[in-house]
């Protein structure tokens, strides 16, 4: 049933700003049935507590199969051409055992030992990219750095060639542009990135048969894997590499746009960061990247979860084969679990956040994201000090869309860089 008075939902003006939206329905509906965008109905589940419980939930499968099967069919869950593309055996879609034996295999790219080997070439991405804007004095930040770093460090990770890499850019921009609006440009985009990778599978499988050696990049260790009794399909690895792609790059975009906003947003935190990573102290870097991912995060609601059986959720009854979809921005800004939690603090201890979920389907890419944004963030603060916002907070847009949140263009100002790019902090 509706809920009296209940704010309007996922409109322009709550685009721009959700939080009074969430705070409401944590105190009055914190599982709250509502009709979605597409027209699918879902409960979304607001108060921390609840929310934490509901991400480790093995009854809450994230099989879309256990949807309705007019919705499943209808292509209205999930991401936008993944089903017709053959991509929808990847993480964010299946349960046990198929989730934990495909988790394994792709868990040991992400290891602390690799993130850290990657982290000069991250670095290396980071200069390359504020390069390339740091002598003009203005730049949007989202489409000129945010956008290209993870998206250029995960093909490096995945092992797309470099001479390729501009195409994945292309197409990963068909699918955030269009994310929220026209469903035809992001499934042409996904089924240009699926057609690429099962020709690039092919393609390294042959290498690595006519000389079998211990290539590094993740593609070429999923297909090791297959070819050593691991039983990945053809369409399990490239379903892989696909959802890497997506939620691996479109994540840290939102992360670097949205907690470089909220820096500008607070120039007293921003100067706290800026005076430790001048001084060559990143202690306050780590903690910065959490509380931005628990403020404003990427990741708006959690991907979709189906009821295998009826059950309750803080009080209230959910009926087998309802969606349930866990708003983390709700969550994590519930102050029955966070001090003051309106406020953006970069030195927060206590901050177990759920930006990058909870339970068997943690991200299994954080530790990158983290470093990713670490390097972001100190980079600029570093080489651009008196970077400032150049537009009215309202004139700026948010991108429609579900699961995500993050901003369209980020137009930045600052003083032209002169002279020999400095030294930077290990991060």
């Amino acid at each position: 049933m509706p809920v009296p008075h209940a704010p309007a939902l996922f409109t322009f003006e709550f685009a721009a700003d959700p939080y009074p939206a969430y705070a409401w329905l944590r105190e009055h509906a914190p599982v709250h049935r509502t009709t979605l965008p597409s027209g699918v109905e879902a409960w979304l589940v607001t108060r921390y507590g609840d929310a934490r419980q509901a991400l480790a939930d093995s009854r809450l499968s994230k099989n879309p199969v256990h949807h309705s099967e007019q919705a499943h069919r209808s292509g209205r869950v999930g991401i936008p051409g993944e089903r017709s593309a053959d991509l929808m055996t990847h993480l964010l879609n299946i349960d046990p055992p198929d989730h934990t034996r495909l988790r394994r295999l792709v868990s040991k790219a992400f290891t602390p030992r690799r993130v850290a080997e990657f982290a000069p070439r991250v670095q290396q991405l980071t200069d390359r990219l504020i390069d390339s804007f740091a002598e003009r004095g203005s730049a949007d930040l989202i489409h000129e750095f945010a956008f290209p770093l993870p998206i250029y460090a995960i093909c490096d990770l995945l092992g797309v060639p470099p001479e390729d890499q501009d195409d994945f850019r292309d197409w990963a921009g068909m699918m955030i542009r269009h994310g929220g609006g026209p469903r035809g440009g992001v499934a042409r985009a996904v089924k240009r990135m699926r057609s690429y990778l099962a020709e690039l599978i092919h393609r390294k499988r042959s290498e690595l048969t006519a000389q079998p050696l211990p290539g590094e990049d993740l593609i070429s260790g999923l297909i090791r894997a297959s070819d050593h009794g691991e039983h990945l399909t053809e369409n399990e690895a490239a379903a892989m590499a696909f959802i890497l792609l997506f939620a691996g790059f479109e994540t840290t975009v939102n992360l670097i746009g949205n907690g470089t906003y909220a820096l500008l947003r607070n120039p007293d935190q921003r100067a706290l960061l800026q005076d430790s990573v001048r001084r060559g102290d990143t202690s306050l870097l780590a903690t910065a990247v959490e509380e931005l991912l628990r403020y404003d995060g990427p990741v708006e609601l959690a991907t979709w979860r189906f009821a295998t059986t009826g059950l309750e959720i803080g009080g209230v009854e959910i009926p087998v084969g309802d969606p349930v979809l866990v708003v983390l921005a709700a969550a994590d800004r519930d102050p029955d679990r966070f001090d003051g939690p309106d406020t953006l603090d970069l030195a927060r201890r206590d901050n177990p956040h759920l930006g990058f979920g909870h339970g068997i389907h943690y991200c299994v890419g954080a530790p990158l994201a983290r470093l990713e944004a670490q390097s972001a963030l100190a980079s600029l603060l570093t080489r651009l000090p008196d970077l400032h916002l150049a537009a009215d907070p309202g004139d700026l847009r948010w991108r429609g869309g579900l699961i995500m949140r993050g901003l369209r263009t980020l137009p930045v100002g600052f003083t032209p860089e002169l002279g020999t790019r400095p030294e930077l902090p290990d991060v």
